[in-house]
């Protein structure tokens, strides 16, 4: 299946504020449901192992409403492991600031800022993270983002994000019931579509470094055509 880039409705001005807010709520929901709080926890829960540290600050870039690494901080704490947690969005629509409910829960209310050009001095968090965000990216970007998250963090950049697949795409047409979403579902129609395989992900960062400065790549995948990707910091 080839990967076809082409834009999703949320990325632009098409959609009123509410029809924003409800297909944000259903991503929540397919975050919750089908894999991918868990494949963020389980990143999270390997650095510490491999660090030995219980305690990291974490920014989430492309954070919309937050919820993956607010749900994972919450799963976290009970396994002894602190998320400090940052929310980064380069749409102010998107953050939680915008929904009452998140304000209610006392949700960090983000920063409004340019993934590829973070506003961060250089090493500012332990980790840097990101859900559903780098299949948006051509393999030019995505290595641009990948070097701007190395920068402002000290322990890795982690992505959390979808595998292509047949049987994938063929998953999400038959999703729409669940998603009860018109912007959802063609959105994550074009999710699949575009989103890379973990060898084009490998390749793509492999051939953007000298030998001097290779990176160390570890990618895993989770359930339901998911992908957990750590690059460590040289």
């Amino acid at each position: 299946m080839q990967r076809i880039d082409a834009p999703e409705i949320l990325d632009s001005d098409a959609c009123s504020p509410c029809d924003t807010q409800a297909a944000l709520e259903v991503i929540g929901r397919v975050n919750r449901w089908f894999g991918g709080i868990a494949t963020t926890q389980k990143m999270v829960e390997r650095a510490a192992r491999v660090t030995g540290t219980t305690r990291f600050s974490l920014l989430e870039v492309a954070a919309g409403l937050g919820e993956v690494p607010e749900i994972a901080r919450e799963n976290l704490a009970r396994r002894g492991i602190t998320l400090d947690v940052t929310l980064l969005d380069i749409a102010p629509s998107h953050l939680p600031c915008r929904n009452p409910a998140a304000n209610r829960a006392g949700r960090n209310q983000g920063v409004v800022a340019d993934a590829l050009a973070l506003p961060f001095v250089d090493g500012a968090f332990d980790l840097v993270s990101c859900s559903l965000f780098a299949h948006h990216l051509d393999p030019l970007r995505l290595k641009q983002f990948v070097r701007e998250g190395l920068r402002v963090c000290q322990r890795a950049l982690l992505i959390n994000d979808l595998v292509r697949h047949p049987l994938h795409l063929a998953l999400v047409y038959a999703g729409f019931p669940i998603m009860r979403n018109r912007v959802a579902w063609l959105d994550g129609l074009t999710s699949v579509r575009r989103a890379y395989v973990p060898e084009e992900i490998r390749t793509a960062l492999a051939d953007d470094f000298s030998p001097e400065t290779a990176l160390q790549i570890e990618i895993s995948r989770h359930y339901l055509f998911r992908m957990g990707v750590i690059v460590w910091k040289p």
